[in-house]
This record gives structure tokens, sequence and C-alpha cells, in this order.
């Protein structure tokens, strides 16, 4: 982590507004590519885009009064998770405001496939099976939503939750076999 980094993170936990509006724009690119690549997977037309994604999830993650930054790495996995958030709940919404219509449907890289289907999945129902791999595997949930939604490699990855590169390789294959068999029950 740089030594800027660590200072704006630093005064962010202070209190520090200058902090946070600084920490804004050092990491806004990466933020961007990141709320770009989740937006790739979005239907065409989508009412959202990837400038605002990034703006909401950085308006919540400044309310957030009890995260304790540890670097760069954790703040752009935390800004993932809200961008992925952002999503699920504009789509349950546009879903609810079609009384049951067609959900959005994303899909995955090919660096991610987690299926062998060319089907694109949709949003609603990869969150909810992610969500149960959460209730069984914490860990290999953050790394699917890592690896998928904040498009960290496994390095990175590894350097955001603390553990190291070989068990995120290993985690990152039991995930990916173990949400293929739920999409492709459902």
């Amino acid at each position: 982590m740089s030594d800027q980094t660590a200072q704006l993170l630093a005064g962010i936990a202070r209190g520090d507004r200058q902090s946070a509006e600084a920490l804004m724009a050092h990491v806004y690119q990466e933020l961007r590519a990141i709320a770009a690549k989740t937006m790739q997977a979005e239907r065409p037309g989508h009412t959202l885009q990837a400038t605002a994604l990034v703006n909401e999830a950085y308006l919540r993650m400044m309310d957030q009064t009890r995260v304790d930054w540890r670097d760069k790495s954790h703040f752009c996995a935390v800004a993932a998770n809200l961008m992925r958030r952002i999503l699920i709940d504009h789509a349950r919404k546009r879903t609810a405001a079609k009384r049951g219509g067609n959900g959005r449907k994303i899909l995955l890289n090919e660096e991610v496939v987690l299926s062998d289907e060319s089907d694109p999945l949709d949003v609603i129902a990869f969150d909810d099976v992610l969500n149960k791999l959460e209730e069984l595997n914490e860990r290999h949930a953050r790394i699917v939503e890592l690896r998928y939604f904040a498009g960290l490699n496994v390095e990175e990855t590894a350097e955001a939750i603390g553990v190291s590169p070989a068990t995120v390789k290993s985690d990152w294959r039991v995930a990916r076999a173990w949400l293929s068999s739920q999409l492709s029950s459902e």
C-alpha cells in the first residue's frame, strides 16, 4: 500500500472529510474500472451508468462509521461488494415494478466462467446462490465476490482477505464448482 493511501485511510478513520475527498481522487480510476467491468455484464440500455455506480458506492462507503480501512485492496473490495448490492437492489426494484417480469441477466466473462452454459445468468438468482454459499463458507463467497465483481486477481484477492494465493486458487476452484452445480439445478 502506498504511503499516500495509508495516510488518507488513517485520515478517514479520524473523521477527516478532506482525506475522504482526496482518497476518492486517488482510487477513482480503480473504482471506475471495477464499475465498468461490472456494468459490462448488465443488459444494454441499463439505467445505471458506471460513474453513477461508483458515486453511489462511494457515498455509501463514506457513511460507514465503524469500518477500519486496512488498505487499498480492502477499500476496493468493499466498494465492489457495495456495487454488487446496488445492482441487486436495482434489479429487484425493476423486477418488482414489472410485477414478476424477466429479471436482468448477467454474462460471466471467460476468465470467471462458473458454468459451461452459454446462457446468461439471472443476476438475482446468482445473488441468491452466492448468499447460500456465504452461509456455507464465507471465505469462498468472498473470493467469488472479489474475483468476479471486483475483478481482483489471485494475489490481490489473497491480500484482501489475508490468505495465501494457493488457498485462493483452491477455494476458487471449489466455489466455482459449487456455484456451477447450484446454478445448473435452478
